[in-house]
């Protein structure tokens, strides 16, 4: 993956840490302007996401973001929102670290 790869990744993964925060807040006060913010937060998100792909394709690009996602919007739970995940979830998240670096990890030339 190449740095400019990893630059959308990186907006891709802000621009949805801030939908699934303005999507919690909607979840709490219901205003539908709220909801109406998230979702297009969503379709920009989406659209970075595209220029991942078209970069390292779609199975690379969709295990880096699911990893990526789940980093950023956990620690944005535990700290913005005090959620408390248990040693289960923590273990769960951690295998999915692992699971994401063995997919993206470079193989080398192929012969």
């Amino acid at each position: 993956m190449t740095s400019l790869s990893f630059l959308w990744l990186g907006a891709a993964t802000a621009v949805f840490v801030a939908a699934n925060a303005v999507l919690k807040l909607y979840a709490t006060k219901g205003a539908v302007p709220v909801l109406i913010g998230a979702l297009a937060l969503f379709c920009l998100g989406n659209w970075l996401m595209v220029q991942v792909m078209k970069a390292n394709g779609l199975g690379l690009a969709i295990a880096l973001s699911a990893i990526f996602q789940l980093v950023a919007i956990s620690v944005m739970a535990i700290f913005v929102f005090g959620e408390r995940p248990t040693g289960l979830q923590l273990a769960g998240m951690a295998l999915g670290c692992v699971a994401v670096a063995m997919i993206a990890w470079p193989t080398g030339a192929k012969g």
